[in-house]
């Protein structure tokens, strides 16, 4: 494979520009495919020449240099519990913010800086984040074979012995926080993030809890409470995420008088207190990139409202966006969920409806490669709300919960 080179900045642009007309082009394609298919015009199957192109990346990430030394399993698990994790690079794209981070950040004398590649005990290449790597930079000559541990030097990937230290770059999901000033109980604030977004806010690490302080310094000066969404039952999230980080106040929690079983940020430091439910305080809610909606529709309705109210029906495309969904499927009041999954019949072949083929794939055992008959009801995929969140094929007219994206 041929070495990237990289560009100058207004050759990327107009690269860029080129590969967002090419995505385009090719989701009108499929669009128009799958309608000529559903409208049953064709009686014969067709052999189609796909041609795999680059769309608009479904997650966005924000990436942050860290200047201390680690090797890169002790780089993992600080990106872990500070972010998200050590940094993933899909594209071009990614790899341009990379580069531009260590330019301004990292010293010149630098010359490796750890990333997310790491060689699987099968000796294959996979991210932190257990994504297949599918683009690849390598530096002239590399891999070499023998390391197993993925750095940065010049702008280009060189494998590395994974005990050695250097400096590292993680990365954190981009997310949105909403605050509403109005005075309202910890569950009616809930049902209020609820209804008019996703959830009360979800604290996941540190550089979250900054975010968090940041927008209720900027939003209000006089509430010293503020509610979140954690609350006592073995304290878990509101959105039930699991995270172990915490940033209670010295003598919290105390659950004083035996009923303090929800938390606010305290004006002081902005640490974490328990506090009794029915107080009445302003709060954050999390307004996510996922939304899950608890209405039983077709998957031809359910396309339709997600097009409406937010932008399509969720493509899971990587093992991070599986577990963005997981987070959020474990609401649904049906067994399974839609996802924007659809099967060509005539081709036993999967897509998405952003136009991706599939690549990183979740199925149950025996739902994606059995082929169908075509004269009867086309299947669409669906994740399993409990279990293993595996995905199926399910009859396109049966009446599921879904969730959109807000993701362009």
């Amino acid at each position: 494979m041929e070495s990237l080179e990289f560009l100058s900045s207004e050759r990327h642009s107009s690269q860029r520009h080129m590969d967002t007309e090419a995505a385009s082009t090719m989701k009108m394609f499929l669009n128009v495919l799958l309608l000529f298919f559903e409208m049953a015009l064709a009686p014969f199957c067709f052999v189609l020449i796909i041609a795999l192109c680059s769309v608009s990346e479904c997650v966005q990430r924000q990436y942050h240099f860290i200047n201390m030394k680690k090797t890169w399993t002790e780089a993992q698990s600080y990106c872990r519990e500070q972010y998200s994790d050590l940094a993933t690079a899909e594209n071009m794209d990614d790899m341009n913010k990379l580069k531009d981070l260590m330019k301004s950040e990292s010293d010149v004398s630098v010359l490796n800086i750890w990333i997310g590649l790491q060689k699987t005990s099968k000796k294959e290449w996979h991210w932190s984040s257990e994504d297949p790597m599918i683009f690849e930079n390598w530096e002239p000559g590399q891999p070499q074979g023998n390391d197993e541990c993925e750095s940065i030097s010049v702008g280009k990937w060189h494998d590395l012995v994974c005990s050695t230290t250097w400096t590292f770059i993680c990365y954190n999901r981009s997310s949105q926080l909403v605050f509403v000033n109005q005075m309202k109980s910890w569950r009616d604030a809930q049902s209020y993030c609820r209804e008019n977004h996703v959830d009360l806010v979800t604290v996941r690490n540190s550089i979250e809890n900054q975010e968090l302080e940041r927008i209720i310094n900027v939003s209000q000066k006089y509430n010293e409470f503020v509610w979140m969404g954690l609350f006592r039952d073995s304290w878990q999230w509101s959105d039930q995420s699991k995270s172990s980080f915490r940033y209670w106040y010295t003598s919290d929690p105390n659950n004083a008088g035996g009923n303090e079983n929800c938390v606010v940020s305290r004006s002081a430091q902005r640490q974490w207190i328990d506090i009794p439910c029915n107080g009445q305080y302003p709060f954050i809610c999390q307004k996510d990139k996922l939304v899950l909606i608890q209405q039983n529709m077709t998957w031809s309705e359910a396309k339709v409202y997600c097009k409406l109210h937010h932008v399509e029906l969720v493509s899971v495309d990587s093992v991070e966006m599986q577990r963005g969904v997981e987070n959020v499927v474990e609401r649904a009041s049906t067994e399974s969920v839609w996802l924007g999954l659809i099967h060509f019949c005539c081709m036993n072949m999967w897509f998405w409806l952003s136009g991706e083929m599939v690549l990183y794939q979740n199925w149950s055992p025996g739902h994606s490669a059995a082929p169908e008959n075509c004269k009867l009801e086309w299947k669409k995929g669906a994740m399993e709300s409990r279990g293993n969140h595996s995905w199926i094929s399910v009859p396109e007219s049966t009446k599921l919960n879904f969730i959109c994206t807000n993701y362009f």
